[in-house]
């Protein structure tokens, strides 16, 4: 959909709105400019709103030529130190966030055509909204609940069973298995499947036999899943996402794992079966999180790390080894399977030591 241009006015009445009055910013320069795009400061013009986060970037606001930067009220206070020219400056204490309304507002969402397609299958026990669009090549199964406002893109599949809240979103070739529930205004991305088996085999003489995975996902209002990510189902309770957490792509979920409301989980990571997540977590890229651990609240950890054991209390958490040349790790690696070694002859040292000032 085409960008809407609007008055910086506008837009920063609109996002106070929006955001309760926790996003007003104060406008330094002409509030009635108007923009009608988003631009890196480097590469905007004069119709364009840029943001401004890292500092090494400072000279690239001297230069934009953007109609308006979004900015914090300290970078606010450097650009104007350095005694040049500036553009309009939108200075608010979380430019990012107002930054993120803003591109919301100016390209709104495509509004969702209703109907269902020719070429689409929606078995006739389900239900569809009158309200809700259903595209070509999408199959909706039995008894299955498609929401007000709903959108189902091409060739995805809600199963049987199934609930797709209102005003959610399912994109092309995403999939959303037996008996899982979405909540209302979720958004899964391209190839993520909600409800895969969860990995569960019991062993036996060598062999591993199957254990029949009983439970759904069920899933809160404004989860964002990103593609190719996988939400397993429990194995006999539920998988559980709460409300607001988003999931980057190519995450694994497994069975009966919770994660606790407005989590955050960028790409790659991995989450072993019946792991709980705290609220308001931050997970980075490619960590690790162990099965049947719980992390506490407000955990931020960092990316590749591995969480093997439960986290009690709020804090950052980092566990990855710091890059060197080969040569290095090798040589760091040695002393490392030497530690053990290399702590009892310490202690035996320190008992001499000890024995020594006795006698």
């Amino acid at each position: 959909m085409a960008a809407t241009a609007q008055s910086l006015a506008d837009l920063n009445a609109a996002i106070g709105r929006a955001s309760g009055g926790r996003l007003a910013a104060t406008i330094q320069g002409c509030a009635d400019i108007r923009v009608d795009g988003l631009a890196p400061l480097a590469a905007a013009d004069a119709t364009d709103l840029a943001f401004l986060a890292n500092p090494r970037y400072r000279h690239d606001a001297l230069t934009t030529r953007a109609a308006a930067v979004v900015l914090s009220p300290e970078s606010a206070r450097q650009l104007a130190a350095a005694g040049q020219p500036l553009p309009v400056l939108v200075v608010v204490d979380q430019p990012y966030a107002w930054f993120a309304y803003a591109a919301q507002l100016l390209r709104p969402t495509e509004a969702v055509p209703p109907g269902v397609a020719a070429t689409a299958t929606v078995e006739p026990s389900a239900q569809v909204d009158p309200t809700a669009c259903v595209e070509a090549g999408a199959f909706v199964g039995a008894r299955a609940s498609i929401g007000a406002g709903a959108r189902i893109g091409a060739g995805a599949v809600v199963g049987a069973d199934a609930v797709v809240g209102a005003g959610s979103r399912l994109h092309p070739r995403a999939v959303v298995l037996d008996g899982c529930r979405l909540g209302q205004r979720c958004i899964v991305a391209s190839g993520a499947v909600i409800g895969a088996d969860g990995f569960g085999f019991a062993p036996l003489d060598g062999r591993w036999i199957k254990i029949p995975q009983a439970g759904a996902v069920v899933i809160g209002d404004d989860v964002e899943i990103g593609a190719n990510t996988t939400v397993d189902r429990g194995t006999m309770g539920d998988t559980v996402i709460e409300e607001g957490v988003k999931l980057d792509n190519q995450i694994q979920v497994a069975h009966n794992c919770v994660i606790g409301a407005h989590t955050v989980i960028a790409g790659c990571v991995g989450i072993a079966g019946s792991a709980r997540i705290g609220r308001g977590c931050q997970i980075g890229g490619a960590a690790m999180i162990a099965g049947h651990i719980t992390i506490a609240d407000g955990c931020a950890i960092g990316p590749g790390t591995l969480v093997a054991s439960s986290l009690t209390e709020p804090g950052h958490y980092t566990g990855f080894f710091p890059l060197m040349k080969n040569r290095d790790w090798e040589r760091a690696a040695a002393i490392i399977r030497n530690l053990d070694d290399l702590r009892d002859r310490l202690r035996q040292l320190e008992s001499q030591l000890r024995q020594g000032r006795q006698s």
